[in-house]
């Protein structure tokens, strides 16, 4: 007979549990089995990755929105930290829900929420932007975010975060969007 995980462990997955599916079923996750296993703790190791997809000729994809569109959308979540979110989600929705979510993907090391949803009130994406420029945008929103030394703007989902905390986000959301890229076609 196997000896029970300990007090932790168990404490954990008591407490975790009950989020993931509560965040499941109010953030639009779901479960992404075409989309590569890619998880970043930086945005620093989330850059890697960009250039190292921006160089490829070919980049099948699983994603809703086209490379550039894509990049975009990431770059507006970075730049949206440090000015302001166009609409939020409720106070309490934030202390709550969306601290939650936030534990549970910070707790697994990995995001997964719906890839064609954009971020509440954003300027609309468009899928015909050039992919040069967008990486330029998104480059320079990471840049921005590391050379931000002043307060951040509450996350519209999960509200206050600190800026390791945002940085975690950050990478955890560009390891989402990048992993229905360069992926290998299902038969």
């Amino acid at each position: 007979m196997p000896a029970p995980p300990p007090p932790r462990r168990r404490f954990l997955t008591a407490s975790l549990a009950p989020a993931a599916a509560f965040c499941t079923l109010t953030t639009g996750c779901q479960s992404q089995a075409r989309l590569r296993d890619l998880r970043f703790t930086t945005l620093s190791e989330a850059q890697h990755e960009l250039d190292r997809l921006a160089a490829l000729a070919d980049r099948p994809q699983a994603a809703a929105w086209t490379w550039p569109a894509t990049l975009i959308h990431c770059a507006q979540s970075i730049r949206f930290a440090l000015a302001g979110y166009p609409q939020t989600k409720s106070e309490l929705f934030q202390r709550t829900v969306g601290r939650a979510a936030y534990q549970v993907f910070a707790w697994r090391g990995q995001m997964n929420h719906d890839l064609g949803e954009p971020i509440p009130g954003a300027p609309a994406l468009s899928p015909q932007a050039d992919p040069k420029v967008a990486l330029t945008e998104l480059h320079q929103a990471i840049e921005a975010f590391h050379r931000h030394t002043g307060e951040l703007q509450p996350h519209f989902a999960y509200g206050r975060l600190s800026k390791a905390e945002y940085e975690l986000a950050h990478a955890m959301h560009l390891a989402n969007h990048l992993a229905a890229f360069d992926i290998t076609p299902q038969a």
